[in-house]
Parts: C-alpha cells; sequence; structure tokens
C-alpha cells in the first residue's frame, strides 16, 4: 500500500483558481499539493476561455479576407479564401499545449506537488487519489464548473457541447445552437465567419438576457448583417430526422433542418465524482456556500471559483485562489472586491462592470447616466467599426462611479480601466480630467465622462 503523503494544503482542482492558488502558496512557503484528474488549466485554459479566442480569432481573420475577395472600400483585393479547420485547431491546440506547458512549469518551479488522478474525498483532512492517501490540513476545493446537458438532447453525434464545438475535424453546413447566452453566442458568431449557416434557438424573448437591452441592440444588428437566424421565445423539444424540434409559448412547432446542434444553455457547480457530499457542507442552491473569506462550514475546508457559484468567471476564481493562499499563511485577507468585469467576446463585444442603470434605480440611487456613441470616435472609424458605445453611471450628489458598461469594438480591453475606476472610488471629475490617448477607444470613456458632467466635447 501507498505511503501517505502529509501536507499543509491540498487542492483539488487544477483550473485557474486552483493553480493560481498552488502557486501562491509555493511563493509563501506552504507545503502545497495540487490534484487534477484531467489537463493543468481546467476549462478555461483547455475547453474554454482560451480556445474560444483563439477561434474567433480564426473565424474573424477568414470572414474579413473573404469580405475583400474582390475590391473591398479600403482598397485591398483577394482572391477567394479557403479554410484548413485541421491546420486552424492545430494553431488553437498549440496555444494552449504552451499555456499548459508554462502552468506546470510555474508550479514546479514554486515546489508544488501536482499529482495526476481523480481525486475521492474521505473527510476535510483525507483524500484518496487512485489508492494514494493524501493528508492536509487544509482542504481547498476548486472543481469548476460542468455545461448543463438537457435530457431531450443528450450529447452525442450531432449534439455537441461547447467542448466538441471548439475542436471541429470538419465544418457542419447548418449549426443549430441552443442557448442565447455569450457561448452559445461567441461560439455561433465564430462558426457563421467561418461559413457555416448558422440559427440560434432561445427560450427567452431575446439574446443575451443578463445584460439590457440598449446594451445588447449592437449585438443584434451584428446577427442580422451577418445572416445569422434568431428564433427567440422556443422551448427545445428534441432533435429527429436531423431537424431540431422546438415550440413556442403559442404551442407552434418549429423543425430546423441541422446537421449539428450546439446544446450551450449554461454550466453548474461541479459537485458530484468526487465525494464532496461526504462533508455534508453548507449549500447556496446547487453551489458550496462560502463566506467572504471562501471558508465553508467546515473548518480549514475552502472552495472557490465556480464551485462556489456566480459570477463563474475565471479572474474571479483566480484572485479568491490567490486570497486562500494568504489567509493559510497568515495574512488578513477577505473578498471583497468593487466589481468584477463580465465581458462577453461576441460582434461587437460588450463589457459590464459594476452597477448598470437599473440596477442603481433598484437600490434607490439617484444616479447620472451618460454615455458617449463610437460613431463619434475617431479610432472606431478607423477599425471600421462605428457601432456601440460607453456608458457610465454615477451618484448624482458626489458623482462617485458606480458602474460602466460598453458595447463595441475591442471593449474588452477597456474592462481594466472600469475596474480600476471602480475599486480607487473615481468620480467623474476624475476620468474627465485624466488625460487620455488620441487616437483610441479609451477617449470614449473619457467622453462619457464629461458628458454625465455636461461638459461633452465631440457630441
Amino acid at each position: 500500500m501507498p505511503q501517505t503523503i502529509n501536507t499543509t494544503l491540498l487542492i483539488i482542482g487544477g483550473g485557474p483558481g486552483g493553480y493560481i492558488a498552488a502557486i501562491r502558496a509555493g511563493q509563501l512557503g506552504i507545503p502545497t499539493v495540487l490534484v487534477e484528474g484531467q489537463a493543468l488549466g481546467g476549462t478555461c485554459l483547455n475547453i474554454g476561455c482560451i480556445p474560444s479566442k483563439a477561434l474567433i480569432h480564426v473565424a474573424e481573420q477568414f470572414h474579413q479576407t473573404a469580405r475583400h475577395a474582390g475590391q473591398s472600400p479600403l482598397g485591398i483585393s483577394v482572391s477567394v479564401p479557403r479554410l484548413d479547420i485541421t491546420q486552424s485547431v492545430a494553431w488553437k491546440d498549440g496555444i494552449v499545449d504552451r499555456l499548459t506547458s508554462g502552468v506546470a512549469a510555474l508550479l514546479k518551479k514554486h515546489g508544488v506537488t501536482v499529482i495526476h488522478g481523480w481525486a475521492k474525498i474521505i473527510d476535510g483532512k483525507t483524500v484518496d487519489v487512485d489508492g494514494q492517501r493524501i493528508q492536509c490540513d487544509h482542504l481547498l476545493l476548486a472543481t469548476g464548473s460542468s455545461s448543463v446537458e438537457l435530457p431531450m438532447l443528450p450529447l452525442g453525434g450531432p449534439i455537441i457541447s461547447s467542448t466538441e464545438a471548439l475542436a471541429p475535424t470538419s465544418l457542419p453546413k447548418h449549426l443549430v445552437v441552443v442557448g442565447g447566452g455569450y457561448i452559445g453566442l461567441e461560439l455561433g458568431i465564430a462558426y457563421r465567419k467561418l461559413g457555416v449557416q448558422v440559427s440560434v434557438v432561445e427560450a427567452r424573448e431575446r439574446i443575451l438576457p443578463t445584460y439590457d437591452a440598449e446594451l445588447t441592440a449592437p449585438v443584434v444588428e451584428s446577427l442580422k448583417k451577418l445572416g445569422v437566424a434568431l428564433h427567440l421565445g422556443h422551448s427545445v423539444e428534441g432533435y429527429d430526422d436531423g431537424c431540431l424540434l422546438a415550440r413556442t409559448a403559442q404551442g407552434e412547432q418549429l423543425r430546423i433542418e441541422a446537421d449539428q446542434v450546439l446544446v450551450a444553455v449554461g454550466r453548474r457547480p461541479r459537485t458530484q465524482g468526487f465525494n464532496l457530499e461526504s462533508l455534508a457542507l453548507n449549500m447556496n442552491g446547487s453551489a458550496v456556500a462560502v463566506d467572504e473569506r471562501c471558508q465553508t462550514s467546515m473548518r480549514n475546508v475552502w472552495a472557490i471559483g465556480d464551485l462556489a457559484g456566480e459570477p463563474m468567471l475565471a479572474h474571479r476564481a483566480m484572485a479568491q485562489g490567490e486570497m486562500v493562499a494568504e489567509l493559510i499563511a497568515g495574512h488578513a485577507r477577505r473578498f471583497e472586491p468593487a466589481a468584477i468585469a463580465a465581458v462577453c467576446f461576441t460582434d461587437p463585444e460588450l463589457v459590464v462592470v459594476g452597477k448598470t442603470p437599473e440596477q442603481a434605480s433598484e437600490s434607490g440611487l439617484d444616479c447620472i447616466v451618460a454615455q458617449f456613441p463610437f460613431a463619434a470616435n475617431g479610432r472606431a472609424m478607423t477599425l471600421e467599426s462605428k457601432s456601440g458605445f460607453v456608458r457610465v453611471v454615477a451618484r448624482r450628489d458626489n458623482h462617485l462611479i458606480l458602474g460602466w458598461q460598453a458595447v463595441g469594438v475591442g471593449v474588452s480591453e477597456l474592462s481594466t480601466a472600469f475596474a480600476q475606476s471602480l475599486e480607487m472610488g473615481a468620480c467623474l471629475e476624475d476620468i474627465a480630467g485624466t488625460i487620455h490617448a488620441h487616437p483610441t477607444l479609451g477617449e470614449a470613456v473619457q467622453e462619457a465622462a464629461l458628458r454625465a458632467l455636461g461638459q461633452a466635447l465631440h457630441i
């Protein structure tokens, strides 16, 4: 029988939260063991954030080249492009391999012991990994989340999840995306730009229902221009004889021919498969309940990332993992961010940080809401993208900024400035009085603040 391994910190899950916690713990001199059943980097690095952005980039490059077949307004002329999807996937896989190798190297550099295998919890201080017993003082659960499956659309054959959609061996003629959230739309738009006919079926009456209608309007317009068919307010009933079956609230049935169906209806915390129920932890719905230190209801058992519920964002998990490592090292920490940016990599991109106008109103706050359109931004014009805007929400009494929203080309890169302004307690005057480089998309941030103050210069 293998000898028992003893460690101070044992982490189950090598995704963004788990591996960042392990690296930080190693930096702090905490003996750490990380257990991962699949590949280091978790869903985000291997079958989520990174590969999806790589595929989106391939799709955009192909789409732009196809647009310029013949003579374009830019004076660029090219022949009709061809796509080798196998080579595209290999390029994407190369990026993933470099990043996962980098994670492994960092863990080794900081003295973290990595065990590849499937963990089974024995109790709050003991875990079994394929027959190897590990005992710890602190147990950190970072098992992430998994795609929600639909019983009427079991995965297999033409029914795929985002995992298969990100590693195609060939492209379908017609892809039907079930789910109008960010995952479904990011992939649906990418496939459409690769030349695939795409339809989106969403149970609610509009796409991206967690974002406000004004913010998503440019995305709807873009989908129409791309030729993506939207079937809103439709409940899926199944797949039969090469067709997706759906029905409206009024009972009308819809049959959409599809040689592939992507199910993208959300994710849920991964609580099954590692005997978590043996700990009898307090739960918050389907997620493990934690306090502001990511401590569960059992002493020295911690939970971070998607396992701890919304918002399910990799950068949230990373921040929590770093904090837990520092808490175990004796530092005083709490997880109390002023805001966590949510980014949707559709075309155009969406960013939401802090309170929206509706949320501010629901909180009983009297706010100034102002926005600046990219149609008046020189840099946006040079990028052939004039749709969208930057919007700011600030208190009327003291001009404290409570939130930012943006939709437009490349606005994901504005998310850091938005989050920093909230963390630093910036007021409208702080942003308006900061010299922003010209010509940049960031000028729209300053212009939104100026407009809120009644001092707009370019509108």
